[in-house]
């Protein structure tokens, strides 16, 4: 302990500065973990280090309480990358974020993303949103090394204090944080009720994953200033954000089409279909600039709103309907034929390919309804 009293005592020290900061969440960790394994037959001597650790701390803030502490920006290297000019928030999760937009793989799928929130708890959520926009295994690489940089600075991953969103099964989403910084993380939980407005409750069916999906929806569009809609009903020109007057607009054309399923499920089976096609419709056109990877997160909850539809057109060729679906990807000059009213956008995706498939191109018997899609300039 000897050297560790000596770095702590060396003023003006960077590594000293870090190495406090270390044993701030070596502290927490045990404390938490003490709560717990109070029978751990290591938790006597876990006592007796936690007692020593807060005599060295103790003494090394009384021995440098009058020196000014280093800040973030005199530990960290200058970060460089497109976004240095723009005002970050001053917070403890302030290295994390800069660590973040310097990431060069994730700026292809975030773009000149600027984080919105100051407070840490809420600046948390914002990053865990973030990282649901872009491939799971580059997700899970980035909140593996977030979480050994919040260790640093005290916090712990809490996996029990969690916002619960309604959905058939239950599934963790991400942690929130406990000890020097305490905020919440997210779970599917089929213990919570969907949306009120949705006016539905669980029947097994697949309209409970519907409900769930769009209640889903309903929640990130009041906490996420970044979401954008193109949903064609509400405005056919454009990538909107829904920061704005088309938020009420898109929110009532959403539950309105929800409801148009939950009342023509049981009906004629080319009605339904139509629904369903509807519903599909609006739920992929919320999105996001540059739009979230097929493989992420958000991407993966489209496509099982999307597979969803494979069980109404099975139900609408038993009744005697001739069905053709066929959702839209790849090249924009080979999907062209069967799309409608798509839009261009020139950021994130492959430059010349579908970016969103907005609408699925439908045949029912003799008519055909066109698809629609977001695609990248050339």
């Amino acid at each position: 302990m000897s050297n560790l009293n000596k770095l702590l005592n060396i003023k003006n020290s960077k590594l000293a500065w870090l190495l406090r900061l270390k044993l701030l969440g070596l502290r927490t960790e045990l404390q938490e973990a003490l709560k717990t394994e109070v029978s751990d037959p290591g938790s006597d001597i876990c006592q007796e280090l936690l007692q020593e650790l807060n005599v060295i701390l103790e003494a090394e803030y009384q021995s440098n309480n009058t020196e000014e502490i280093p800040s973030w920006e005199d530990v960290l290297e200058p970060i460089s990358n497109q976004l240095d000019n723009k005002p970050l928030p001053q917070s403890q999760l302030k290295p994390v974020i800069q660590n973040l937009l310097a990431h060069k793989e994730l700026s292809q799928y975030i773009g000149e993303y600027q984080f919105n929130c100051t407070d840490d708890a809420q600046l948390w959520n914002e990053i865990q949103r973030l990282l649901l926009r872009v491939p799971e295994k580059l997700a899970d690489i980035l909140r593996s090394q977030i979480l050994k940089q919040v260790n640093i600075l005290g916090a712990t991953e809490d996996n029990v204090s969690l916002r619960q969103l309604a959905f058939p099964i239950q599934e963790h989403i991400y942690s929130g944080l406990k000890g020097n910084i305490q905020a919440s993380g997210l779970c599917f939980s089929n213990m919570v009720n969907f949306d009120e407005r949705l006016d539905i409750q669980k029947n097994g069916s697949e309209l409970d994953i519907l409900a769930a999906i769009v209640s889903t929806y309903l929640k990130f569009i009041e906490i996420d200033p970044y979401v954008h809609h193109a949903l064609r009903s509400v405005d056919r020109f454009g990538v909107r954000s829904l920061n704005s007057v088309d938020k009420p607009k898109y929110i009532t054309a959403l539950i309105e089409r929800f409801h148009r399923v939950k009342v023509t499920f049981h009906t004629d089976k080319s009605i339904a279909l139509r629904a369903r096609l509807d519903l599909d419709e609006a739920i992929h056109s919320l999105v996001y600039l540059p739009c979230v990877d097929r493989f992420s997160w958000w991407g993966k909850l489209q496509q099982e709103a999307r597979h969803t539809l494979e069980t109404a057109v099975q139900q609408a060729r038993q009744a005697g309907y001739q069905v053709q679906i066929r959702p839209l990807w790849g090249t924009y000059a080979d999907v062209y034929p069967f799309s409608k009213d798509d839009l261009q956008i020139d950021i994130g995706g492959i430059p010349g390919e579908v970016s969103a498939c907005l609408r699925v191109y439908a045949k029912i018997n003799d008519e055909v309804i066109p698809g629609r899609v977001l695609f990248r300039s050339s």
